[in-house]
Formats: structure tokens, C-alpha cells, sequence
């Protein structure tokens, strides 16, 4: 891990395109801003983990694909 000592109002850059500032300090925190392009996910920790753990909980197990097509079939009404 890369550790990086700045002040308020200082910034560190990441690639081209990823820029975080430290916007204010407080005795239990500190707010930081990140600057990227809209196309570049910045996620917390704990909302990054979060979304991780539902995809990997939404993603469908191969053995059960067959039963789910069917059952979508029914529902639409097709046979094929």
C-alpha cells in the first residue's frame, strides 16, 4: 500500500483521470473528495462490499439455468 501524508486542500492524483482531495479534517474523520469521470465507479468500502455480495448472490447456479427457463417459458408463454 502507497501512503500519502497531505493537508487540507491538498490532492493526490491516480492514473489520468482519478483525482482525491482532502476537504477537511475533524478529530474522528476526515472528508475527502474524489474527482473522476462519470464512466469510473468510486465506491466506499463498505457499499463496494455490499454490492459485491449481492451479485455473487444473484448470480444464478448452472445446474438450476434449465428449471429457470422454463419457469420463465410459463410465464411468458412460449414452448421453445
Amino acid at each position: 500500500m502507497l501512503v500519502f501524508t497531505r493537508r487540507v486542500d491538498e490532492a493526490i492524483v491516480i492514473g489520468d483521470g482519478i483525482e482525491v482531495k482532502v476537504l477537511r479534517v475533524g478529530r474522528d474523520s476526515v472528508r475527502i473528495g474524489v474527482s473522476a469521470a462519470p464512466d469510473v465507479p468510486v465506491h466506499r468500502r463498505e457499499v463496494y462490499d455490499q454490492i459485491r455480495a449481492a451479485n455473487a448472490a444473484a448470480a444464478a447456479d448452472p445446474a438450476e439455468l434449465p428449471a429457470l427457463v422454463a419457469r420463465l417459458r410459463a410465464r411468458v408463454g412460449t414452448s421453445e
